[in-house]
């Protein structure tokens, strides 16, 4: 599951080929610095954002063929180089970076999606560049299965992004269900919770599906890997739903025994 250090990058996993791990080491390097700058420490939010100004601009000399200035991105540049990667997915990341920085609430679905689209699918994107992946319905799919992680992190993560003054679930939602922001101050569960929660999982479940095909488009390795990414993520939406959808007592996350279930789903990959 993704979260906000981008655990949703391989890095670790027996599935990623070898000969991948050095370059997916070196973007998930920039990812988590990038997300770190933007939501780590007591900075305030000028010297963040002046901080995510610097990356950028670093990007932008790779941009035009200049030598970066940090060792961090000319790794980054000899990665990009060699794998023929564009830099236009690290431009959207740092931009979600920057926007997380002065932006705290989210008034319609669509424009949470915009979010995801910069905070989240470029992730996909990168991961379908480095296997010669990405086409346009894949693309698509990629897109989907990443917008629904990042939604699924913010089902779970309500109350510790409550601690950070900032709310994912939309807007129009908590008017459509009555429920305030009070409320979820007071961490209070009741049938107006229930039911808003209810739709969010349902709807991030949809948006999962929709582009769970491409575990299966995807070959060897990297196929499982997608299944277990997919396979996740509907896992932490039943276990929500199995908590009563009381996130601030039970914050969902996957244990032994989940990723045995995992395994055997993914035998069958039935979504």
């Amino acid at each position: 599951m993704p979260n906000q250090h981008y655990e949703n990058f391989p890095v670790a996993s027996p599935l990623l080929p070898a000969h991948l791990r050095a370059p997916v080491r070196v973007i998930y390097a920039f990812a988590r610095s990038a997300d770190d700058l933007a939501d780590e420490g007591d900075a305030t939010p000028e010297t963040r954002l002046a901080a995510l100004k610097a990356y950028t601009a670093e990007l932008q000399r790779i941009d035009t063929n200049q030598a970066p200035q940090t060792e961090l991105f000319q790794q980054l540049a000899s990665t990009l180089r060699q794998y023929g990667l564009a830099t236009q997915p690290l431009h959207d990341l740092l931009s979600a970076f920057s926007q997380d920085v002065v932006q705290t609430r989210y008034q319609t679905f669509e424009e949470l999606l915009d979010y995801c689209a910069r905070s989240a699918n470029p992730v996909g994107r990168i991961m379908l560049g480095l296997f010669s992946q990405d086409q346009p319905p894949h693309l698509e799919r990629s897109d989907a299965i990443c917008s629904a992680l990042q939604i699924i992190n913010f089902l779970q993560d309500v109350a510790i992004d409550w601690d950070k003054a900032r709310i994912y679930l939309p807007q129009e939602d908590l008017q459509r269900f009555g429920v305030s922001e009070q409320q979820i101050a007071n961490a209070e569960v009741d049938s107006r919770w229930r039911a808003l929660m209810a739709f969010e999982v349902e709807r991030a479940r949809q948006l999962m599906r929709s582009g769970a095909p491409l575990a299966l488009d995807m070959p060897g390795r990297f196929g499982w890997e997608l299944r277990l990414i997919v396979l996740g993520g509907l896992r932490i939406l039943e276990k929500i739903e199995a908590v009563g959808f009381d996130v601030f007592r039970h914050r969902p996350t996957l244990n032994k025994r989940d990723w045995l279930l995992m395994g055997w789903r993914a035998l069958r990959f039935v979504v």
